[in-house]
């Protein structure tokens, strides 16, 4: 990791930093998948800038709901807040840009590539995350990323959405007791 920050990151500045970084990326057999909720409010926004200096073509799109695709759903179970997937648009050899909030583990992750490809043989995959925070666990890591923060794992980044739409971020400091319910859902 570059840095090591005790300060909470500004998500609408990272957002900027990361619409920079995606845009030579960008292609007509392109097509970009959030992950549910952060993953997509985070493409949602990355959407928004891209339009305003794309004139190309249009970004075909959709979300994914990973939960029933990841490896503690036995534990976890079904969320009141888990969403449909939406993919409106042939995977089969498509370049998709696979966008999360914060990345941790690599258990989300891997959780959207098995998912992905019950819709299709995707051409690529390209992972972006406005934070990678440390503390990967499995062989995977995103090519793309605004921010590398160091953080322990007894704290918790989460991006937020504002009532005004706009995305902000929480850093909580976990206790032992709520340690472990909160690193199952990253």
């Amino acid at each position: 990791m570059t840095s090591e920050h005790s300060h909470i990151p500004d998500a609408e500045t990272l957002l900027t930093i990361l619409a920079e970084k995606l845009s030579p990326l960008l292609q007509k057999n392109t097509a970009l998948v959030g992950i549910q909720s952060g993953g997509v409010w985070v493409m949602q926004n990355l959407m928004a800038k891209l339009e305003k200096t794309m004139t190309v073509h249009a970004i075909e799109y959709g979300t994914l709901d990973v939960s029933f695709y990841r490896d503690d759903y036995a534990k976890r179970g079904l969320k009141p807040e888990n969403q449909p997937s939406q993919i409106p648009f042939d995977v089969e050899n498509k370049h998709i840009i696979l966008i999360d909030d914060v990345f941790y583990t690599g258990r989300t992750t891997r959780a959207a590539m098995n998912e992905l490809f019950d819709y299709g043989r995707p051409a690529s995959i390209t992972l972006i995350a406005l934070v990678n925070r440390g503390g990967r666990e499995l062989p995977i890591s995103p090519q793309i990323t605004a921010l590398e923060l160091s953080l322990a794992a007894t704290q918790n980044l989460q991006l937020v959405q504002h009532a005004d739409g706009r995305l902000g971020f929480t850093l909580k400091s976990l206790t032992p007791s709520n340690q472990q319910a909160v690193s199952k859902h990253e």
